[in-house]
């Protein structure tokens, strides 16, 4: 067996004789436990909420989305939708229209985007889980489905035919719009049927209609639309956008579901970063009291230390000694902190004992990620920490 191994082994067994060092060893190793623990749970407590934060977009957002490279209207042929079908991990497809539009009822306005989807649509997104009150929109008809904020603003009901939604689209064209009010637009009238509910922003930001009332109102043909929305289950995210970027050519820029909401991501991975930051910084500072500790088990071994020397051990090899010695607690402290986190984790999402509100439980998830991630931090730190403490042993401090 190793020399310094088994002379580890034995100082991580036995007690020292000053009960003094035995409390404060003590204390330094329960700051390792706690620190890995709250780590642990910091980070588990962040996934969570990152995972609720982004459950929104990915009710909506779709996997991938293909877009217009310039302009706004890509082409897609009925050819190009077969071919569509074709690609290894494709699910289903919809073709959308998007535009700003003016929308007037019962005397009030509101800017928002007019979002014609086609009958596939609600295949591609749970969008009827999602309706507050009302149904779903029938293809082929002037039906609308309004989101909760804008039905609040403008004093929309549902299944009003007496008071239509008015929808105003400016013309294509040139010239100015004050020298024919009346003509410089297209208007529509939409009948509201249902009221959909997913958060605040989207609620007030779509209003959908059937794809060929929009491409009507827009002057768009048939063939003509604003994007399609697919969803995937491809494994190989790269071969998938090379596979549609060959059956629409150079014209579309395609965009996954982390592209379309790109600042989320980021702000959310800066926030993650920054936590995980400050916490580790905490670690250091208690790093320092078991540096600490250590330099004080070396003084308070110094008679041994002594024997081992004149009996022919080398300094290195007595170094080596506290560097297995301190990082063999850091990893036992870290695995401890870990068990007693993930216990902790493990609580919060079996009997929600911490809630946000009084139905929402404040979420957590328990992720192998973070675990390698605190394990990592803790094992790093503690042989820096157990390294600068073992360099105390000199050839000075024996003789």
């Amino acid at each position: 067996m190793n020399f310094s191994y088994y002379i580890a082994k034995r100082y991580l067994k036995s007690k020292s004789s000053n009960n003094a060092i035995n409390i404060i060893t003590l204390i330094a190793s329960v700051g390792i436990v706690v620190g890995a623990a709250a780590l642990f749970v910091v980070l588990s407590v962040f996934s969570g909420l990152r995972e609720f934060s982004l459950s929104f977009s990915n009710d909506y957002d779709p996997d991938y989305k293909i877009v217009p490279k310039t302009g706004k209207i890509i082409s897609c042929s009925v050819a190009q939708e077969q071919q569509l079908k074709t690609i290894a991990g494709y699910k289903n497809h919809s073709k959308v229209v998007e535009e700003r539009v003016l929308f007037y009822c019962n005397e009030k306005e509101h800017v928002a985007y007019l979002k014609g989807v086609d009958s596939l649509y609600s295949l591609c997104y749970p969008i009827q889980s999602k309706i507050h009150s009302g149904q779903w929109l029938e293809n082929q008809t002037s039906q609308a489905v309004v989101g909760y904020g804008i039905a609040y603003k403008m004093s929309l009901g549902i299944m009003d035919t007496n008071n239509p939604l008015e929808v105003f689209v400016p013309k294509p064209g040139k010239g100015s719009i004050a020298d024919n009010i009346e003509g410089a637009f297209n208007k529509s009238y939409l009948f509201p049927v249902g009221i959909y509910a997913i958060n605040e922003e989207l609620d007030s930001k779509y209003v959908y209609c059937d794809l060929a009332t929009a491409q009507e109102l827009l002057s768009y043909s048939n063939n003509k639309i604003s994007a399609i929305e697919i969803k995937s289950n491809a494994q190989n995210e790269q071969n998938f956008i090379a596979s549609l970027q060959n059956i629409f050519g150079n014209t579309i820029e395609v965009k996954t579901r982390a592209q379309l909401n790109e600042t989320l991501y980021r702000m959310l991975n800066t926030e993650n970063f920054v936590l995980y930051l400050i916490f580790t910084l905490v670690f250091i500072m208690i790093l320092f009291a078991f540096v600490g500790s250590v330099i004080m088990i070396i003084i308070d071994k110094r008679e041994n230390l002594k024997t081992l020397f004149f009996i022919g051990a080398e300094i290195k090899s007595i170094k080596k000694i506290f560097l297995i010695y301190g990082t063999s607690i850091c990893v036992i402290g870290g695995i401890v902190g870990i068990i007693l986190g993930g216990i902790i984790v493990y609580a919060q999402q079996k009997y929600q004992w911490i809630m946000i509100t009084e139905s929402l439980p404040y979420p957590v998830v328990f992720s192998i990620q973070n675990i390698v991630i605190v394990l990592v931090t803790i094992v790093s730190l503690g042989f820096i920490a157990s390294y600068i403490s073992s360099n105390t042993v000199s050839k000075k401090l024996l003789e």
